[in-house]
């Protein structure tokens, strides 16, 4: 068995090969680039555009992250090559920490109390309870529904949106074109955690934004492509939302000319809320690729036509 990890950071495509070794002694391991010229397996994070015309892979591509719409994109892609994503593996815990830390610190309403702390006011002011708080969820996969779960067990009410119809413990669920325009209605919070396909790519245009209600909190812990920023600044700039935390966005290193970098109602991350933890992620490729030798099938295989 043949299995090439392609990485643009060298030392991660070490990593995966270290972790992957004892699991898989049978096989032999190669980082990209190679001399190959084919293997059975690959697992990859943002290949180069030649990586198809360079390299045959028989059996399946697997993502070494939640992402896949890097693959998708891949010049000379397979038609037929199983394309197979990361469910979870250790990042759902860290994107229930990012959104609750969001949450909370929205609803406690921290950024009116590090002013006050600026002005040296003291003033004690009025909280709700957290039930009088709706966040909304958009994207219900394994970390949206995670992130939902979490949120409502902090006591907030939660409501979701995915594609096809969900069911969800004590959480609300919308679907479809028809259920968006409720959702976001009803959104003080809207926490975007849906893929990037051709369905969600500017979705969150200012049609879109504009349903929020007055004073709502935008976080994209997503894809950067699934908000239109000028948008998005017009909408916080006019008043009616009342701002961002982004972690995600259309280009990414964020240029340092960006004016998110300096506006006063948008909180940045680096792309960092849930990030891949290499050893969890290879055990969890490893079981797949020994269900696929064995002739099984797996969950999160790629439905192409959706993106995800």
């Amino acid at each position: 068995m043949k299995i090439v990890i392609a990485h643009p950071d060298p030392a991660a495509g070490e990593r995966w090969c270290a972790e992957l070794s004892p699991r898989l002694p049978q096989a032999q391991l190669a980082t990209w680039p190679t001399d190959w010229t084919q293997a059975d397996y690959a697992i990859a994070w943002k290949p180069a555009d030649d990586f198809f015309t360079r390299l045959q892979i028989d059996r399946a591509l697997f993502s070494a992250g939640a992402g896949v719409d890097h693959l998708l994109r891949l010049p000379a892609l397979p038609a037929q090559l199983p394309i197979v994503r990361v469910e979870n593996a250790g990042m759902g815990l860290q994107m229930v920490h990012y959104c609750a830390l969001e949450a909370l610190r929205v609803y406690r309403q921290d950024d009116a109390y590090a002013q006050q702390k600026a002005d040296r006011r003291w003033f004690d002011r009025e909280l709700e309870s957290p039930a009088r708080f709706t966040i909304g969820v958009f994207g219900l996969g394994v970390l949206g529904a995670q992130v939902a779960q979490a949120l409502r067990d902090l006591g907030f009410t939660v409501i979701g949106h995915s594609r096809s119809p969900r069911s969800l413990p004590g959480i609300e669920c919308y679907a479809g074109d028809a259920g968006l325009e409720p959702f976001l209605r009803r959104c003080q919070m809207l926490v975007l955690l849906a893929p990037h396909t051709s369905q969600t790519e500017n979705l969150f245009d200012s049609h879109h934004l504009a349903m929020l209600p007055q004073g709502a909190w935008l976080v994209n812990a997503a894809r950067g492509a699934l908000v239109v920023e000028t948008d998005l600044m017009l909408a916080i700039d006019s008043g009616h939302l009342a701002g961002a935390t982004l972690d995600v966005f259309q280009t990414e290193p964020l240029p340092e000319t960006h004016p998110f970098w300096v506006h006063p109602k948008i909180r940045i991350t680096p792309h960092s809320a849930a990030a891949t933890l290499i050893d969890e992620t290879a055990e969890q490729i490893v079981g797949k690729i020994s269900s696929l030798e064995r002739g099984e099938t797996v969950s999160g295989v790629v439905d192409r036509a959706r993106g995800y």
